[in-house]
């Protein structure tokens, strides 16, 4: 069960409800959480916000690589991309996702890839060209995001073009074509948004249970 009604599957093969695959080993899932979202602030403060997603995605062991507010169809959400570390330890897996808060609940579009065998090539590739100087580079996201992976420039979008093949490629491509075409189940958009004063009784508004995933187009 999920607000989100259709999207452009072009390529996806579906697995099981909710989940689909393609050929390139790109996984795109589509979620719905009955719980007050968990985000550090609302989102227009997305400077706090952002923090608050490094210094929680860090602390879990991971890095954020980019978070960013914006829209999916007409909702305020929020996009972030970031890299784990693969369960056998080898390599990287890296994840991009919108989610759209409301008050009392949450809808996720999420697309995830993992590194092959061959690992390490991006990165070996922009630290010969940039310099070990200008490789690693603070957080951007401020002071206080430590642990977890490091940042370096080799995950800024601009090397993309050179590493068409990569993952995190990939995953910030494929999630870039797939935004546009997504539909929310319209009840779900007109639930009061996350970071709204709460009613007189103190508990958000809980969701109806209308939400089912349509077919996509």
């Amino acid at each position: 069960m999920t607000p989100i009604t259709s999207m452009d599957l072009t390529d996806f093969t579906e697995r099981e409800p909710g989940v689909w695959t393609d050929e390139r080993g790109l996984v795109l899932s589509v979620h719905f959480f009955d719980l007050v979202p968990d985000l550090p602030a609302p989102l227009d403060r997305p400077d706090v916000l952002r923090h608050g997603l490094a210094v929680s995605v860090a602390r879990a062991g991971a890095g954020l690589i980019e978070a960013v507010t914006g829209e999916v169809d007409s909702v305020p959400a929020v996009r972030q991309l970031v890299k784990v570390r693969r369960p056998n330890g080898h390599g990287q897996i890296f994840l991009g996702s919108w989610t759209v808060p409301k008050a009392g609940c949450s809808a996720v579009v999420k697309v995830q890839a993992a590194e092959g065998p061959m690992t390490g090539l991006r990165e070996a590739v922009v630290a010969d060209r940039v310099g070990p100087d200008r490789y690693f580079t603070p957080h951007p996201y401020g002071p206080g995001v430590e642990g977890g992976l490091p940042h370096h420039v080799a995950d800024h979008e601009e090397w993309d073009a050179q590493f068409p093949d990569h993952p995190l490629t990939l995953v910030r491509a494929t999630l870039a074509r797939l935004t546009p075409t997504v539909v929310l189940q319209g009840g779900f958009k007109s639930l009061p948004p996350f970071g709204a004063p709460a009613p007189a009784d103190g508990r958000p508004a809980a969701p109806r249970r209308w939400f089912r995933r349509g077919k996509s187009a």
